[in-house]
């Protein structure tokens, strides 16, 4: 831990791992401590930044309370890992072009692509079984769409746009691992909405005092709080599962080009709250951009698209809630980096990098900026030096495997 933070108007300290905290972002962590539902501390991971609400890379416990916000809207983002037996130094270039020109066939790629036909899942069903049904025999969850849920079958097994990816590493180990970073798409998104709305309207009509209007919160134990927890558990059921959907057409690919075994796979989450034990209490842990770090068990840290991710092994840190970072963290936001970022200095960040290259960026519109009308916002400028950010949770995980990018693809 790099520093602790406490003032006479904060209702708990916030301990941190981030060492630079930009001002947007020690707001809102300064809010976390003043929140009325929150208990012991507030924890930020090293590759915190400004997030909406809450900061990504945030940990927040609260008490008998569930706030929307501090999971986020893409519940359930995470990562999936799975190494191969294959020599990572038998790998060549014209190889990783194929897999990913074929694997660009098999899995949908970009905000706004979906499969052509409904993808099957169980989860489906079970959840409709208990809940609700289209036919509204029974009465469906108040976010409820025929659209939102047709998209939803659709929308499984692809990757959706934005930080979201799919690469090839070479591992130290001596081996190749294949990595993805998805979520629960348009599915959690429309839930997180629902829910953060009728938490604002419940709180008002409490006349609950909040440090910030983003950050209301659903007593765990209310009706609707029950109902968020079950479909903020729904959408994590369905991003792990859209995960391996990725994954499953990622490993056939793969074993298209090359005759190999899967060895170890992991499945993870970042965006998610769950009822943990911390400090002798029964509490709802909120990870938003944090991952789970419990002794023993394994984890993913991606660094950018162009600098080396890790495999970790937790160590069970009491004072981080048992969690590290996410991922390397933002340095620059999506439209700074396309403004202020050069081609010439991104293409060169990604030598020997089989990738696509850079898309048009369509935020801008007449303004002018450096990037001309590239998208350069998942560029490895972009992002906070991955290396900084593991030496700085040394004391939350053990990295095992170091990763080196040979092949992305990016949403």
């Amino acid at each position: 831990m790099h520093w602790e933070k406490f003032e006479s108007n904060f209702k708990v300290p916030i301990k941190s791992w981030c060492n630079d905290i930009e001002d947007g972002a020690m707001q809102q962590a300064i809010n976390l401590s003043k929140h009325p539902v929150v208990f012991h501390h507030v924890a930020l991971m090293p590759d915190c930044h400004e997030g909406y609400g809450m900061p990504i890379g945030g940990v927040m416990a609260c008490s008998n309370a569930v706030i929307p916000n501090a999971v986020g809207v893409d519940i359930g983002c995470g990562m999936g890992a799975v190494q191969t037996d294959f020599p990572e130094d038998s790998l060549q270039k014209d190889m990783i072009r194929r897999i990913l020109n074929h694997l660009k066939k098999l899995i949908p790629v970009g905000e706004g692509h979906s499969h052509r036909s409904d993808q099957s899942w169980d989860g489906f069903e079970e959840y409709m079984d208990k809940y609700g049904d289209i036919d509204k025999s029974k009465l469906a969850p108040s976010w409820y769409s025929k659209k939102v849920w047709d998209l939803a079958k659709k929308n499984l097994g692809s990757l959706g746009g934005g930080n979201h990816f799919i690469e090839i590493q070479a591992g130290n180990d001596g081996f190749v691992w294949l990595m993805i970073h998805s979520g629960s798409r348009n599915l959690g998104y429309i839930i997180a909405n629902h829910y953060n709305e009728t938490a604002k309207k419940l709180n008002q009509k409490s006349n609950i005092s909040l440090p910030s209007k983003d950050l209301a919160f659903l007593s765990a134990d209310s009706e609707e709080g029950v109902s968020y927890i079950r479909d903020m558990n729904f959408a994590l059921n369905y991003a792990k599962e859209n995960r391996r959907h990725i994954m499953e057409n990622f490993k056939t690919a793969f074993y298209n080009e090359i005759s190999c075994n899967f060895v170890k796979e992991i499945n993870i989450h970042h965006n998610y709250a769950a009822l943990e034990n911390h400090f002798g209490r029964n509490i709802w842990l909120h990870r938003k951009g944090a991952t789970s770090a419990k002794k023993g068990e394994l984890g993913i840290i991606p660094g950018s698209m162009g600098t080396p991710s890790y495999i970790v092994e937790g160590l069970g840190n009491t004072e981080s809630f048992m969690s590290c970072s996410h991922g390397s963290g933002r340095v620059m936001g999506r439209m700074d980096a396309s403004r202020r970022l050069s081609k010439e200095e991104c293409d060169k960040s990604m030598s020997g990098i089989v990738f696509d290259g850079w898309g048009k960026f369509k935020g801008f519109g007449k303004k002018k900026h450096k990037g001309g009308s590239l998208d350069l916002s998942e560029a490895p400028q972009a992002y906070k030096n991955i290396e900084n950010v593991i030496q700085s949770e040394i004391d939350l995980i053990h990295p095992l495997v170091k990763l080196k990018p040979l092949g992305v693809v990016k949403g």
